[in-house]
C-alpha cells in the first residue's frame, strides 16, 4: 500500500494544552479482557477514604505488551543515569500507605 499524503509516514502528534499539564496519579489498577487492557489511574491522598479515577487508559493486548516493553527500557536508560528505583514493596498488589502520614506514598 502506497502511502500518498506526503509525510513519508509519519503522525504528526497534537499536545493541547491542558492535557500537556499532566495528571498526577500514585496508583495504577489495571484489569484486563479477552481483547483489551484497561489501566485506571488513581490519585489517593492519605486520610481520604475515597480516591477517584483521574484517568482511564484502554489498550489492546498488544500495545499493553508494547507499552510494557517502553516502560522498562525507558526504566532501565533511568537508572543507569539516576541510579535505581528504590521502592519499599516489590510484591504484587502494593497499595500506597493510607496511615494519614503526608511523608509517606
Amino acid at each position: 500500500m502506497e502511502n500518498n499524503n506526503g509525510n513519508n509516514g509519519q503522525i504528526q502528534i497534537e499536545l493541547p494544552e491542558d492535557v500537556a499539564q499532566g495528571t498526577y496519579s500514585n496508583l495504577a489498577i489495571i484489569s484486563h479482557s479477552s481483547s483489551e487492557f484497561v489501566i485506571d489511574f488513581v490519585r489517593v491522598v492519605p486520610g481520604i477514604p475515597k480516591a477517584k479515577v483521574k484517568s482511564r487508559i484502554i489498550l489492546t493486548p498488544e500495545h499493553a505488551k508494547r507499552l510494557l516493553y517502553a516502560l522498562n527500557d525507558n526504566i532501565n536508560r533511568y537508572e543507569q543515569s539516576s541510579g535505581e528505583i528504590n521502592i519499599e514493596e516489590k510484591g504484587r498488589g502494593f497499595l500506597p500507605p493510607m496511615n494519614g502520614n503526608l511523608g509517606e506514598a
